[in-house]
């Protein structure tokens, strides 16, 4: 079942109309939530990057989303999938409906849309016998600046590059921006290991605003014996590193197992996944 603005539709009647604002030019957001025994993990942080992005965006954002409004659809979309006492990836998803060129008209009101699925893992885990070898993807470049930030409809770099990185047997790629600098992978953020010293590139640079990025960078901020900088990464640092790790909230923390001819461990990102496992606990 399908949530549709808080009616529960089955998948056959919740078509989107071809007129809708959100396949027509992109103009929607998203977020991707994991849910376990009907607990949203960092729900919070999830809406207010939400609001957050609708501001930019410059949505008239309805009265009646609020983060317990929305938090209660979702759970109900959970139940009329059976799946509120399991573990489940949800898509919540808000366009501004209809109508309107590039320019909303002034009919175009924002509804949401939420879909449920299962996920295989309550919490967070690495395999340690899991392949991740990534490549740079280069064939384009992402702009700096809050808009491509944002957890947008518009994810062309990504469908493009996961073809580029299936057609060359990688597992995930890496983007660049426009100053070459590395900003992130396909499908996450990314943190650099070296030594005492944990790099992640800064949210000026291009990158996602991350819900897990910023899980990692609180636990972090709070071991000593570790310097955390948001820095920019070049492409030469990447061969120099220790570790390399992937961070999103459906899988937590994917190690990088190889870059080009350099293999890499993961005994940091496992840390640090027992550590992120032990947050949830309390929360």
């Amino acid at each position: 079942m399908i949530n549709f603005n808080g009616t529960l539709l089955s998948e056959a009647d919740s078509k989107l109309t071809v007129n809708n604002r959100g396949y027509k030019y992109g103009d929607a957001l998203f977020e991707t939530l994991k849910v376990v025994n009907g607990k949203i993990f960092f729900w919070e942080d999830h809406y207010f990057r939400l609001m957050s992005s609708m501001r930019i965006l410059r949505m008239d954002i309805p009265m009646n989303f609020t983060m317990e409004f929305l938090e209660a659809e979702i759970l109900k979309t959970l139940e009329a999938n059976n799946l509120l006492h399991a573990a489940a990836r949800i898509r919540l998803n808000v366009d501004r409906g209809e109508g309107g060129k590039y320019l909303p008209s002034d009919t175009a009101q924002v509804v949401f849309n939420i879909s449920a699925e299962p996920h295989q893992n309550p919490f967070y885990t690495i395999d340690a016998n899991a392949n991740c070898i990534v490549d740079l993807y280069k064939d384009y470049f992402v702009a700096p600046g809050l808009l491509s930030g944002l957890k947008s409809n518009n994810k062309a770099i990504q469908v493009i590059g996961s073809i580029y990185a299936q057609e060359n047997d990688l597992d995930n790629c890496l983007i660049l921006n426009t100053d070459k600098n590395v900003i992130e992978a396909l499908n996450g953020n990314l943190f650099l290991v070296k030594g005492d010293t944990i790099k992640t590139p800064p949210l000026a640079e291009g990158c996602l605003k991350g819900v897990m990025r910023k899980q990692i960078l609180e636990l972090l901020s709070k071991d000593v014996n570790v310097v955390v900088e948001e820095a920019s990464i070049s492409p030469f640092e990447l061969q120099k590193a220790d570790e390399l790790f992937i961070t999103n909230v459906i899988k937590g923390i994917i190690p990088i197992t190889k870059y080009r001819k350099k293999d890499y461990g993961s005994d940091f990102a496992q840390s640090i996944i027992t550590k992120l496992n032990a947050k949830l606990r309390l929360i």
